[in-house]
């Protein structure tokens, strides 16, 4: 079940124009995050492409402003994941998955469905809309360099990135806020990112019902909003990241034993922990339904 917001005010002004899979386990996200250093001539990117109309009508979802329905959330709260800075709905069977920086602390957030991966992050804007727009066109040209096809097409929001690669189909949807954007990047097998496919069709719904909270405080433009955990799942995740490191330990102390002609050390048998995703212990997948 879902439940569309109303919106009381509009202060961004219009937007810009208006589990893990083993066969594309190669796509790395972050490979492709815009905030990286992008080692091209700005003056060599064709910009027309992106110079088409926008939608004829825009769409009357979200995603939201938290300040315009901050007091109508409690009603859907159940239905919704609180990540901090996006407030996200589940698609009914998906998966959350938690990337994980080595310290443990959460890089990114994943919703893991049966059609591919929706990743829904947002980041520190102007207050005037256009972001997406140049985040597009560097998107484009890195996608390019790095031998993937790229085409923009148009959405219920304006542009977005349709990029075949190797690893992967990918759809970057990217919407403008007040002082913030968020982007949606879906990834499936091959064809799985075509307009009309079920993952694309989940993810416009999932961006459709986020909302975003911004906060007041002053970050640089394109800075990437902080992903906060729900207390219960940091904390499993907590736990979980500790036994990794007592594992981690254990056979340090093991190696260091039999290089001293000691006796073999038996490590403990750890306890049970979540299932980890393919791409290795900086993943933790929790099921969610």
């Amino acid at each position: 079940m879902t439940m569309a917001f109303g919106r009381k005010k509009n202060k961004g002004g219009d937007r810009d124009d208006a589990p893990q899979y083993d066969e594309f386990a190669d796509y790395d996200e972050n490979e492709y995050d815009y905030d990286d250093e992008l080692d091209y001539e700005s003056d060599e990117f064709d910009d027309e492409e992106f110079d088409e109309p926008a939608a004829a009508a825009g769409p009357t979802t979200g995603p939201y402003d938290y300040e315009d329905v901050a007091d109508r959330l409690e009603t859907v709260a159940d239905q919704r994941l609180d990540l901090g800075s996006v407030i996200v709905p589940v698609p009914p069977g998906g998966q959350l998955q938690v990337e994980m920086t080595p310290d443990g602390a959460p890089q990114a957030v994943h919703l893991a469905t049966q059609h591919g991966r929706i990743t829904v992050a947002a980041y520190a804007a102007p207050k005037t809309s256009g972001q997406w727009r140049s985040v597009a066109a560097d998107l484009a040209e890195t996608l390019r360099k790095d031998g993937a096809t790229v085409s923009v097409v148009q959405g219920p929001w304006g542009r977005e990135l349709h990029a075949v690669t190797q690893g992967a189909d990918l759809r970057f949807i990217g919407v403008d806020g007040y002082r913030w954007m968020v982007r949606l990047v879906a990834a499936g097998p091959s064809g799985a990112a075509d307009d009309n496919s079920p993952l694309v069709a989940a993810a416009r719904t999932v961006l459709g019902e986020t909302v975003v909270r911004r906060g007041d405080e002053p970050l640089p433009v394109r800075e990437p909003l902080p992903v906060v955990l729900p207390q219960e799942l940091a904390d499993q995740l907590a736990a979980a990241h500790q036994q990794q490191l007592a594992a981690q330990q254990q056979a340090m102390q093991a190696q260091m034993a039999a290089m001293q002609g000691g006796p073999a050390y038996q490590p403990e048998q750890p306890p049970a922990e979540p299932r980890r995703g393919a791409e290795g212990s900086a993943m933790q997948q929790l099921g969610l339904n």
